[in-house]
């Protein structure tokens, strides 16, 4: 079967499944292979389930009328993702970058929905699978679309634009994350700049940040609009409140190190010509999710969780907060300041750890979670080897009065200390 006519099928009801545990519907399902898994075993239980179309590549699999046998399942899907972009034919605005790239893409998506049906990534599918995934989601009622493309390694933001074809790209910034992957920080620059390849090579437009010295040098010869720096920072206790037209904004993100997430947002938002009262009702309006920087309260305690990505940039930054925000001291009877390793680093990765420790704040108890934490930390603060050992230590700590913050990466799972605190406190 041709991409047109495996595209006729999918557009009857532009719905894409690759889970058996999700399936919807009358969806089409594609029987995607893994380390420890063949999808094309689960295509009988994909029909058993509702699916209307099960794509695989190994005939002994097929089942009349049901199944569609191709040459490559994954391939398909891609190819089949960029035929529906190109069909859509609408504005798509790709987002990658070190940090702060998912956040972004929420601010964006929440701006431009006040005028806009716009649709956008949905929680991490950002890699060779997710991003094929996002742009399927779309339908033809979409009509601006926002992509978000991780990587760990070179040549992989090359790869995802050829998918998803964006009109318009930002890269949140070039800081020390998979390390590992891209062979160091010059090679991090060079991965995440590939989006500046394909807009240059493509006649398409980049949005910068002209405080960032390497933005401003990649994209000298591309056509591009400039992050809105009239925005400034009025408050950070804790929540951010900017400066905006003459008018204030009052978030619900902590930390200055957000301030540029949200100049990216508006700046989209004024681009597409988003109204200024839209985009400062949609900035209020935003309630981050999934580990980033929620601050939970609790009736006696107060925990601030920032758990979904770190490395030394986004942790320096936290910390930095952290100790520059006034009357802390006064309001909370304890601060606890929990830190799980950072992960991806390479051969760097203790000294990393051992840079964030000699930086630590003044005045807070810390605890580290990790190898590289446990080693780093080692006699200065209680360190544990994850986070349920921490948790039953932790919950035996904290008092009324107490503030908590856990900042790590995703793979340390805080987020389970936070359920633990939860059930523990009051």
């Amino acid at each position: 079967m041709n991409i047109e006519d495996l595209y006729s099928l999918y557009s009857k009801n532009y719905l894409v499944d690759t889970d058996t545990r999700t399936i919807r519907p009358n969806s089409m399902f594609f029987s995607l292979k893994g380390d420890n898994f063949n999808g094309n075993s689960f295509a009988k239980k994909a029909k058993e389930l509702g699916a209307r179309h099960c794509v695989i590549d190994e005939a002994e699999y097929e089942i009349e009328g049901v199944t569609i046998l191709v040459n490559n399942v994954l391939e398909t899907l891609q190819s089949l993702a960029t035929y529906h972009r190109q069909k859509l034919g609408i504005p798509i605005i790709g987002i990658t970058g070190s940090n702060g790239k998912t956040t972004t893409k929420e601010l964006i998506l929440t701006v431009l929905k006040t005028q806009f049906k716009a649709a956008a990534t949905q929680g991490n599918l950002n890699n060779h699978i997710g991003v094929p995934l996002t742009l399927l989601s779309f339908t033809n009622e979409t009509e601006i679309g926002i992509v978000e493309m991780g990587a760990n390694h070179q040549k992989e933001i090359e790869f995802l634009t050829t998918i998803c074809e964006p009109d318009l790209g930002y890269i949140t910034n070039f800081g020390k994350a998979h390390l590992e992957g891209f062979g160091g920080e010059e090679g991090v620059i060079k991965g995440k700049s590939e989006l500046y390849t394909y807009l240059r090579e493509h006649n398409k437009t980049a949005l910068i940040n002209p405080e960032d010295p390497i933005q401003l040098k990649l994209t000298s010869s591309l056509n591009s609009i400039v992050l809105n720096n009239e925005i400034t920072i009025k408050s950070i206790q804790p929540f951010l409140t900017l400066q905006y037209q003459n008018q204030e904004i009052k978030t619900h993100l902590v930390g200055a190190y957000n301030e540029t997430n949200i100049k990216a947002a508006i700046s989209i938002g004024e681009y597409y010509g988003i109204t200024e009262k839209n985009i400062i009702t949609a900035i209020e309006g935003y309630h981050p999710t999934n580990n980033r920087s929620q601050l939970i309260k609790k009736k006696s305690n107060t925990v601030l969780l920032d758990a979904y990505n770190a490395n030394p940039q986004s942790m320096t930054a936290f910390i930095d907060w952290l100790a520059g925000i006034p009357g802390l001291q006064e309001k909370f009877k304890n601060r606890y300041l929990v830190l799980g390793d950072m992960l991806e680093l390479g051969d760097k990765s203790l000294s990393f750890h051992k840079k964030i420790v000699e930086k630590l704040p003044e005045g807070w108890k810390c605890l580290g979670v990790g190898q590289y934490f446990s080693e780093a930390g080692a006699g200065r603060f209680p360190v544990f080897e994850d986070s349920s050992a921490a948790a039953e230590f932790l919950a035996k700590q904290v008092s009324a009065g107490d503030l908590v913050t856990l900042k790590g990466s995703r793979g340390i799972r805080l987020e389970e200390i936070c359920k633990q605190l939860n059930k523990e406190i009051n």
